[in-house]
């Protein structure tokens, strides 16, 4: 019932409207301060690793082993896609275009952060983000998606699809020949 609401409700879509350009403001601040600051992530990986050790680990094993045994050693991967990723889906979000794509994409990153033992904001942001996630078509209809989005099904659109249906090969068929 929530699900259908969020789905398809006119309150829900200007609810999920005010939601979306909230997270983009945030993500797009985050990444720009990282794009126009300098931004090296080495520091922030070294530390999540060393905090999963001790008493009280803030960060399990195994996320703790993905970033000693392959984060760290493509840091400078990291250090294009962490700043300009978090800047792209502030654009998806506030332009509402890809909506669910972006949303999707920076809940991933804030799972990334919440691992890496770095609460914040991260927790809010990700639970918004499950809204517009779950909301689907619904979280960009005012936005770009409104537009964008019946295009891409236009275009990509199966061949019979829309009332047009192509023969089923399998069936047989009554050909009359005359001579």
């Amino acid at each position: 019932m929530f699900n259908n609401f969020l789905r398809t409700n006119k309150i829900a879509m200007w609810l999920l409207t005010v939601i979306r350009v909230y997270l983009g403001y945030q993500w797009i601040e985050a990444g720009y301060h990282k794009i126009t600051g300098g931004f090296d992530a080495a520091g922030f990986l070294t530390g999540a690793i060393a905090n999963s050790t001790g008493d009280h680990p803030a960060v399990q094993g195994w996320w703790a082993t993905f970033l000693e045994h392959f984060a760290l050693p493509n840091v400078g991967i990291f250090n294009v896609l962490v700043p300009y990723g978090e800047f792209l889906v502030g654009v998806g979000l506030i332009l509402g275009t890809f909506t669910t794509f972006a949303a999707l994409m920076g809940l991933v990153m804030n799972a990334a952060f919440l691992f890496s033992g770095t609460v914040s904001t991260n927790a809010q942001m990700l639970l918004l983000e499950v809204l517009v996630v779950v909301a689907a078509a619904n979280a960009g209809k005012i936005g770009l998606d409104y537009y964008v989005l019946p295009y891409l099904r236009k275009l990509f659109r199966k061949p019979g699809a829309g009332g047009t249906e192509l023969p089923n090969p399998e069936q047989p068929r009554n050909i009359k020949r005359t001579a």
